[in-house]
């Protein structure tokens, strides 16, 4: 990968979101095989300790300290120039890496209001009416994740119990079904928002279904003189009214969808009875 390149996936901070930006930074790092160098820090040895040293630990620490200066050199990459002034020292990596965290890491009592703060907020996390399970459980990822950033250990299974208990009605018989057949003590929250999202799914095609049902054409076909009316009633009472100009013609429409209206005559969907092109074979296979 070209020196541009890396830098260009150097997650660059401004001075919020640390936490975010740390983990990112912590990822790079490790996947890089130099998070040591924050771990262990690197200190220049004195010139009567090199003198002392073979040439085999000589190259060792030259390796290390090489190391150390691209490590520090990401992390001065990685922020702008207002946080970089205030880094007072910067003699290797771990120091500035440290100075970093102390200033926008907050500290322990910080931490624990805040995590008093979110610990509430999971609390009263609930489904609501009309959310879908996607929305719902980035809710609920979200403040567990938060939750976890700041020193709680938040396992699978809470988030699970704590899911599965808040969802809404329609959920009922699903989350029964799941607690009878599966441990949620080892379930993990993939497994339940992948079978949740089935359910889901099947909700949804019987919710188009029975819309479908409620739209079809249902009404008395009216004869008069001025040609046939049909109402159309959709499932939430709603009226339309079509008039029909000339027996088998192409009516006119109001403000609805055919996609759901059930021919009287070929029992297809899409049209109505003298809309019907059953008519016109069987005028053909007349003649």
């Amino acid at each position: 990968m070209g020196e541009e390149k890396l830098f260009a996936k150097i997650p660059q901070f401004d001075g919020t979101h640390y936490d975010h930006w740390s983990e990112l930074m912590e990822n790079l790092l490790r996947a890089k095989g130099l998070f040591n160098l924050i771990e262990e820090g690197f200190d220049e040895p004195t010139t009567r300790a090199l003198t002392a040293l073979t040439d085999a630990q000589m190259s060792q620490v030259e390796e290390k300290r090489q190391k150390d200066h691209k490590v520090k050199h990401y992390l001065i990459r990685a922020i702008d120039r207002t946080v970089f002034e205030q880094i007072l020292h910067r003699k290797n990596s771990k120091i500035v890496w440290d100075s970093l965290k102390t200033k926008y890491g907050g500290n322990e009592r910080v931490k624990r209001v805040l995590l008093n703060a979110l610990g509430r907020d999971f609390e009263v996390l609930q489904m609501k009416e009309g959310e879908s399970i996607a929305e719902y459980f980035g809710r609920v990822m979200s403040v567990g994740n938060k939750m976890r950033s700041n020193g709680e250990t938040m396992r699978d299974y809470k988030i699970v119990h704590k899911i599965v208990r808040t969802l809404t009605d329609k959920f009922t018989y699903i989350v029964v079904f799941i607690e009878e057949s599966k441990d949620t003590n080892t379930m993990s929250v993939d497994e339940l928002q992948s079978s949740l999202l089935i359910h889901e799914q099947k909700f949804k095609r019987v919710t188009l279904e029975d819309d479908g049902q409620a739209l079809r054409a249902e009404a008395s076909r009216n004869r008069g003189r001025g040609g046939n009316s049909w109402k159309i009633t959709n499932e939430k009472g709603q009226a339309y009214k079509v008039e029909n100009n000339g027996g088998r013609g192409r009516g006119r429409q109001q403000d609805f969808s055919k996609a759901h209206i059930e021919c009287d005559k070929c029992h297809h969907l899409g049209h109505f009875q003298w809309e019907c092109p059953t008519w016109e074979n069987e005028i053909t296979d007349n003649i």
